[in-house]
């Protein structure tokens, strides 16, 4: 299993250094919001999860989507590069990613939105008596949206088999959350509503598999959903590929600890120099080539614009077809 896991985390590293790296060039059509320091959320989250259970990620995606399944890599750089073989067809971009065939159910630029359609899933689940759940990630800025609260009571309420978890690294872009919230600890207020709710370590990457996978099994035994507040830290620009700390919203000394515990280290020295160097070959070979894959791939069509999206009927045009 470390193997596995430290696979997972050093594939999101090397892919987020390389965005970093190749952005500047403008070949990267649509911001992005790196998840450095924070993968070890999503990596052990998913680690836990079985086959048929889904995700609902938020803009800072990238992490979710690759530990999820595997992520196809060619298809999420192609998306980042707006090109037409994106997982979203190259209308998305970094913010929208999505992979239905492997439960990434996709993500939002809005703020705290897949909270809700990751519920509304859940319910489906319960309804149609799945063995799956689903796990909503979101931020520490999200659980100041009324659609939070809203979620979390109708998940009591209707015993749904869903896990959030969420990410908090203290920052709401460049406000920190002691300037937002009265009240810090966020799990606590996810027991109010009734529901089991625990703080963890977002650098203790097993811890993560080990209390995800306890609370996956209890709620798709019908235990109903449960709350992780994992606390982590956002190394880069809110929004960018750079670091952030000259604008004085945060210092450089409040990282060190975080990056000094770098779960992607912490893992690589649980393995054998052999296999670890074997690893890095192979995830560097798969980035540099999904890098070309994008690169050549063609633009969408100016047609492509009007597919997959809501076209409003007239009333002539409905009852035509109904009755057609």
């Amino acid at each position: 299993m470390h193997a596995r896991l430290y696979r997972s985390l050093y594939r999101i590293r090397r892919l987020e250094e390389e965005v970093a790296r190749v952005y500047p060039t403008d070949k990267i059509r649509s911001p992005v919001h790196l998840s450095i320091g924070q993968e070890a959320i999503s990596v052990g989250a998913c680690e836990a999860l079985e086959p048929q259970d889904v995700v609902f990620g938020t803009y800072r995606g990238h992490a979710l989507y690759l530990a999820k399944g595997g992520g196809n890599l060619r298809a999420m750089v192609a998306e980042l590069y707006g090109r037409a073989s994106g997982c979203a067809r190259g209308k998305g971009g970094s913010m929208h990613l999505i992979d239905p065939n492997v439960g990434v159910m996709g993500m939002s630029a809005v703020v705290g939105t897949t909270i809700a359609n990751a519920a509304g899933h859940a319910y489906a689940l319960r309804y149609r008596r799945q063995d799956a759940i689903v796990v909503s990630f979101f931020g520490d800025g999200a659980t100041e949206e009324g659609v939070f609260a809203e979620t979390l009571n109708f998940a009591v309420l209707k015993q749904l088999p869903i896990l959030f978890i969420c990410e908090n690294n203290g920052y709401a872009i460049h406000t920190h959350q002691s300037r937002r919230q009265g009240t810090p600890a966020i799990c606590k207020r996810a027991r109010a509503f009734g529901m089991p709710a625990e703080r963890l370590d977002g650098n203790d990457l097993l811890q993560i598999v080990e209390r995800v996978k306890e609370a996956r099994n209890k709620t798709c035994a019908g235990g109903g959903p449960q709350f992780f507040e994992v606390m982590t830290y956002r190394w880069r620009e809110h929004v960018g590929p750079g670091c952030d700390f000259h604008l004085g919203y945060r210092a450089e000394d409040e990282c060190r600890p975080w990056a000094e515990a770098d779960p992607v280290l912490r893992m690589a020295e649980t393995i054998g120099a052999e296999q670890r160097k074997r690893i890095e070959s192979e995830v560097d070979a798969e980035i540099a080539d999904a890098f070309a894959f994008a690169e050549a791939s063609p633009y969408p069509e100016a047609a492509e614009l009007m597919s997959d999206i809501f076209k409003e009927e007239s009333d002539a045009a409905c009852l035509a077809r109904s009755t057609g």
